[in-house]
């Protein structure tokens, strides 16, 4: 019960997790069938799967699982001295990340905002949109974001907290909203910062980013013109090459494979270690 209810009170808090699993035991093995283990994504766990190198791997593939947002399926064979796991058995481990729905923040809530909301959420994100304008960052203005705050732009993260693997789009009315907002959106840890406007704009802001104190690393961060190039005009046009590149972004990072461990693997030499397909 510890575990499901771990489970659940991480969920809650949208941390990532993965809950592995041995799914097939051959011979001796220190666990058996059934047994899960839960790896937060610090590496600290909940429950066992009999300790040694064998425990070890699994939280490293783990890790990698929530990362690459993809289950994988990995066999070991326990015949080396490490870790007291001589058992001379196999087992089959299935490790399954449970990962939270990402998290768009929209900084401004004008014709291309709400339209982004629109779109953010069909694609499965949740979605939070900030303005300083109560007339506009309402449920009626907005009806598809999840959440939404009225705050000045220039503080807006040290009143709004966000998780580090949100995605943050800035689309306010203007120049000076538009800094304030980037400003505050380089002082978190967001996958993706992306901005609306013209490559002149571009030249301007990023003036004024060095001139305010920000590196280059940083300055880079930032994506404008947001979204990708489809010749994009009407408000919804520009949410759909905006979501595009926001799923690009979340997606370019994963790997089809997992780091080897020191210990020894069924299909290490002939090729049978399984990933599964993401289903998400």
């Amino acid at each position: 019960m510890e575990l499901y209810e771990e489970l659940l009170r991480l969920k809650k808090e949208g941390r990532a997790l993965a809950l592995a699993t041995i799914v097939e035991c051959v011979g001796s093995s220190p666990q058996k069938q059934g047994s899960k283990m839960l790896v937060r994504d610090d590496g600290t766990v909940v429950g066992t799967l009999g300790g040694g190198c064998l425990e070890a791997a699994v939280v490293q593939a783990a890790l990698m699982a929530m990362k690459d947002e993809r289950p994988v399926t990995m066999p070991f064979e326990l015949t080396e001295r490490q870790g007291g796991l001589v058992c001379g058995g196999k087992v089959l481990v299935y490790i399954e990340p449970v990962i939270p729905d990402p998290v768009l923040v929209i900084l401004g809530a004008g014709h291309v905002g709400k339209a982004l909301a629109k779109a953010a959420r069909f694609s499965g994100f949740r979605v939070m949109v900030c303005d300083d304008r109560p007339e506009h960052a309402n449920r009626e203005n907005v009806p598809d974001a999840h959440e939404i705050a009225v705050l000045e732009l220039a503080d807006i993260f040290e009143r709004l907290v966000v998780p580090e693997h949100a995605y943050i789009v800035v689309a306010t009315r203007g120049h000076n909203h538009d800094l304030d907002a980037v400003k505050a959106s380089l002082r978190t840890k967001a996958r993706y910062i992306g901005l609306l406007g013209s490559r002149r704009k571009k030249a301007l802001l990023f003036r004024a980013l060095g001139e305010a104190g920000f590196s280059q690393d940083d300055i880079d961060r930032v994506h404008i013109p947001v979204g990708l190039p489809i010749n994009s005009v009407t408000p919804e046009e520009i949410a759909v090459s905006i979501m595009a590149q926001v799923i690009q972004k979340r997606r370019q990072n994963a790997v089809s494979g997992v780091s080897r461990s020191s210990c020894s693997r069924l299909g290490e030499e002939d090729g049978t270690t399984e990933t599964a397909p993401s289903s998400r």
